[in-house]
């Protein structure tokens, strides 16, 4: 039951550090971009840090919601393990 509970809040932490994330990169881009606008308008340089910091974020939607529900399972890792055995038997 703990290791269950354990996986829950892996997965219940990962889906928070996204939106923390993400709030973050909403507030402090909106902030560059009007800096950027007001000071600098010749140079966008404000497309760096939402490309490279959009990275992250994504990275983080991935992690929270599309691939550790799909590979945190027992069956995936039970599947994992045959194979690995399989391998090492030949």
């Amino acid at each position: 039951m703990s290791d269950l509970r354990s996986r829950a809040e892996n997965r219940v932490d990962n889906k928070l550090k996204f939106f923390r994330n993400l709030k973050a990169y909403i507030i402090v881009n909106a902030l560059l971009i009007i800096i950027n606008w007001y000071f600098t308008p010749q140079f966008w340089w404000v497309a760096f840090p939402l490309f490279f910091w959009g990275i992250g974020v994504l990275k983080d939607f991935i992690i929270g919601f599309v691939f550790l529900s799909k590979w945190d399972s027992e069956s995936y890792r039970e599947r994992k393990i045959q194979e690995e055995m399989a391998k090492l038997g030949n």
